[in-house]
């Protein structure tokens, strides 16, 4: 009996899946078409069809493996709301699949796939800070001036760059802490 020859979207999941399978074991310094098409159980060839480079190979992958639907804190205080996604963002990036997060962000030096990525990221998206921060606003919490993407996200933009910059597995608990109330919650609220 003759083994079917996968297409369409069966070949490009298990090239995903071998994809993430690589980052996971090797990061992405080590992530070759090479490898990902031997574990896939295809050619190089398939894999260029899809994605012109490991860059974009890479980021595909990590869009496989990324849930990007999650209930967002209502607690009624946004000071909680927005430890809260702290908390769920230091929780995210300190697991197998933030670490090809990680890997991905330290690794591609070319500014459309950085902004690529930072787009995937789902605990970075400006819609669901935006959403946190409206709320914070209609109780009258924050300044309707502060409604600005850079402006809701700059705490997770914060924590992204302890990762960045220190290198540890997760961000202590403290500085969470230290970035709301020290400069989230004066940035929108306007000292």
């Amino acid at each position: 009996m003759s083994e079917t020859r996968r297409r369409g979207a069966a070949l490009e999941g298990a090239i995903l899946d071998a994809a993430v399978a690589e980052l996971t074991e090797s990061g992405y310094a080590g992530l070759t078409m090479d490898r990902v098409a031997k574990r896939a159980g295809t050619n190089k060839n398939a894999i260029y069809r899809r994605w012109p480079n490991r860059a974009a190979l890479g980021i595909a992958a990590y869009k496989h493996v990324v849930g990007r639907e999650t209930a967002l804190p209502d607690t009624g205080e946004l000071r909680a709301d927005v430890l809260e996604l702290l908390r769920r963002a230091n929780r995210y990036w300190a697991s197998p699949h933030g670490a090809i997060l990680r890997e991905l962000m330290g690794g591609i030096g070319v500014p459309d796939l950085l902004a690529q990525i930072r787009d995937e990221a789902g605990d970075a998206g400006s819609a669901m800070w935006l959403t946190v921060l409206g709320r914070a606003v209609a109780r009258g919490e924050a300044r309707p001036e502060a409604l600005h993407p850079r402006v809701a996200t700059v705490a997770v933009a914060l924590l992204r760059n302890e990762f960045l910059t220190s290198g540890r597995p997760n961000v202590p608990d403290r500085v969470l802490v230290e970035i709301v109330d020290e400069v989230y919650l004066p940035l929108v609220r306007g000292r």
